[in-house]
């Protein structure tokens, strides 16, 4: 792997422990900016707990991450969140907080703890709230949404952090799919301004829709690369033991790519 200086992610050789037994082992690899990426694989792959670590959640047995060409473990709480918005994948789903104020939170990191909103602030809240389709929810308080509605809100509050990076654990969970499209289609715009973005998905056909793929296998990073190689999509239907095949769609936009269950 060819290193970028100052690149918004790197992973390098990073081993994460639970329970004494290795769930990340020596992986390394790098997220560009302007980049969507889907990190896809089996349960107990080691996905989730991949996104903890790179988001600085979890003691790394060995490695490090750096951040913006600085080790992530060495910059400040702050200075961390406002570079690094993260979306757990059980997320806060409950709360009598209004919707509006559960996303305005996550501009606390760039207006400080007892800083007031600035009309800048309010308008990031507007962008994510618009990017979700969640704007006639923003006055409803977040206990009184469905679990897709509550997603929203909650994807919102990470997109308003409008930091470099972006690592979002199953954010389609309890989206249907109008707004599971509306998603990637934010994501992939958000990218295109410059972000990195990296989200774990269980769906394989959402997960073709994006610019590259990291397959994972019993804490390995095994495959990475874009969607339409053929390589990857022989890796891709080997860890899941040949239970679907990916087929192509000519679409008038362009081929994709589609997961098809095997009987």
């Amino acid at each position: 792997m060819t290193v970028v200086a100052h690149a918004p992610l790197l992973a390098q050789d990073i081993a994460v422990h639970r329970g004494g037994r290795p769930v990340v082992q020596g992986l390394s690899l790098q997220l560009r900016a302007g980049e969507c990426v889907a990190v896809v694989g089996p349960n107990g792959a080691g996905k989730s707990s991949l996104l903890a670590a790179l988001a600085g959640l979890v003691p790394l047995h060995a490695g490090r991450v750096m951040l913006q060409g600085q080790p992530l473990d060495a910059r400040p709480a702050r200075d961390r969140a406002q570079r690094l918005a993260w979306l757990a994948q059980q997320g806060q789903s409950d709360g009598e907080l209004p919707a509006r104020e559960i996303v305005r939170l996550g501009r606390l990191p760039q207006q400080g703890l007892f800083g007031a909103p600035s009309p800048h602030d309010e308008a990031a809240v507007d962008r994510a709230l618009h990017a979700v389709d969640a704007v006639a929810l923003q006055d409803r308080r977040l206990s009184a949404l469905s679990g897709g509605e509550r997603q929203r809100i909650l994807l919102a509050r990470a997109l308003a952090v409008e930091s470099p990076v972006l690592l979002l654990d199953e954010p389609t969970a309890h989206l249907d799919p109008p707004h599971q499209r509306a998603l990637l289609r934010s994501l992939a715009a958000r990218a295109r301004d410059g972000a990195a973005v990296v989200l774990v998905v269980h769906d394989l056909t959402l997960a073709l829709a994006v610019d590259r793929l990291l397959v994972m296998e019993a804490g390995r990073l095994v495959a990475d690369g874009p969607p339409g190689d053929a390589d990857m999509r022989a890796e891709l239907e080997r860890v899941f033991d040949h239970a679907v095949r990916l087929q192509a769609l000519d679409l008038p936009e362009g081929t994709r790519w589609v997961a098809v269950p095997v009987p």
